[in-house]
C-alpha cells in the first residue's frame, strides 16, 4: 500500500464523524460520509492535507479546492468558509491538519537553512501536491496513535520532518515567512490579532499601519495580499462570522448580538448578515441550531 493509501486507512481508523482532536499535539483528523454546507471560521496557521474527497476553502472572492494528495496551507488568521464538495458512504471525506506553530518553523530555520524553493509569492492561503516524502512522514506521525507508549519519544522528531517537507516545498518560500519575526506576513499579523481582537471597536488604518511598521500605501498592499481583502471588510468578516457564532446561544436577541460586534444599526446589521450568509440572522440562527443539535458534543476544532 503507497503512503496515501496509508494515511487514508489511518485516518478511516482513528477519525469519528467530523472532526477529531488526537492525542497528537497540534493534530486533527477529519471523515465524513456525506458532503457539507458552507461553514465560516477563523482558520489559524495550519497544513490541511485531503487523503480522500474534496473540500473548497473560500477567502475573500476566491475559491480553493483541494483533494486526494494535495495539502493547504494557511499563513495567518483569516475568516474562511469552508465545505466538503466531494464525499460519500462508499468514499468518505478524509483529512488531516497539523497546526503551524511560528515557533517550531523559526527554530527548524536556524538549525538548517534551508535554500529557497520556488519563486517568491504573497503569504496567502495556497494549494499544492504532497510529496510522498511529505505523506510519508504524515503516515509514521499517525502511525503513532496505534502505538501511543512510542508519542513522546518519537512525535517530535516526525512533526518537524512534516516541517521540513513543508518549508522545502514549493510553497516553501511563503511558510518561512511564519517563522520569521520581521517578516512582512509577521507585521501584517500585528494588525491581524488587533484586528481579532477588537473587532467591535472603530478601526482606524493609520493605527494599524504604524502597529505594522509599514506606511499606510504599503500596509495596504500587504494586507490585501495576504487577506485578499481590505482591513474595514476584514473586520467586517470577522463581526459577522462572530455574530453568527453567538446567535447560536442566543437566537432571539439579534439586534442584541448585532451591537455586541460592533454595528450601530439592527437594521444595518441584519442587511449585511443576510447578504454575507443568504438569510436574515434569526432564520439562520434556528437552521444553525437544527444543524449543531445531532453534533453536541463533538470536537469543535475546524479544518479549513
Amino acid at each position: 500500500m503507497d503512503s496515501l493509501g496509508q494515511l487514508k486507512a489511518l485516518i478511516a481508523r482513528h477519525a469519528g464523524d467530523g472532526v477529531t482532536r488526537t492525542m497528537l499535539d497540534g493534530v486533527v483528523v477529519m471523515s465524513s460520509d456525506t458532503t457539507t454546507d458552507p461553514l465560516g471560521s477563523i482558520a489559524e496557521p495550519v497544513l490541511a492535507v485531503v487523503a480522500q474527497g474534496v473540500k473548497e476553502t473560500v477567502l475573500g472572492e476566491r475559491v480553493f479546492a483541494y483533494g486526494a494528495g494535495q495539502f493547504l496551507v494557511v499563513p495567518v488568521d483569516v475568516p474562511v468558509t469552508a465545505h466538503i464538495s466531494h464525499a460519500s458512504a462508499a468514499e468518505p471525506f478524509l483529512g488531516f491538519g497539523l497546526v503551524l506553530e511560528p515557533a517550531a518553523i523559526a527554530a527548524l530555520l536556524l538549525e538548517s537553512a534551508p535554500g529557497e524553493r520556488g519563486p517568491a509569492r504573497p503569504a496567502r492561503i495556497a494549494i499544492s501536491d504532497a510529496s510522498p516524502a511529505m505523506l510519508d512522514a504524515i503516515v509514521r506521525l499517525l502511525g503513532l496513535l496505534d502505538h501511543p507508549e512510542d508519542v513522546g519519544a518519537l512525535a517530535p522528531a516526525f512533526e518537524r520532518e512534516i516541517l521540513w517537507r513543508l518549508v522545502t516545498s514549493e510553497q516553501g518560500t511563503m511558510v518561512r515567512q511564519i517563522g520569521l519575526a520581521d517578516s512582512r506576513l509577521s507585521h501584517v499579523g500585528r494588525a491581524i490579532h488587533w484586528i481579532r481582537h477588537h473587532y467591535a471597536e472603530t478601526l482606524r488604518v493609520e493605527d494599524l499601519a504604524s502597529l505594522s511598521a509599514m506606511s499606510v500605501s504599503s500596509f495596504h498592499r500587504h494586507f490585501r495580499a495576504v487577506t485578499e481583502m481590505t482591513p474595514i471588510q476584514f473586520q467586517k468578516q470577522i463581526r459577522l462570522q462572530e455574530a453568527r457564532t453567538r446567535l447560536i446561544a442566543q437566537p432571539r436577541d439579534v439586534a442584541g448580538v448585532g451591537f455586541a460586534v460592533g454595528y450601530d444599526s439592527a437594521s444595518q446589521f441584519s442587511r449585511e448578515y443576510r447578504r454575507r450568509f443568504g438569510i436574515p440572522p434569526g432564520q439562520d440562527a434556528a437552521h444553525l441550531r437544527e444543524a449543531a443539535a445531532p453534533r453536541r458534543g463533538r470536537s469543535v476544532a475546524v479544518l479549513p
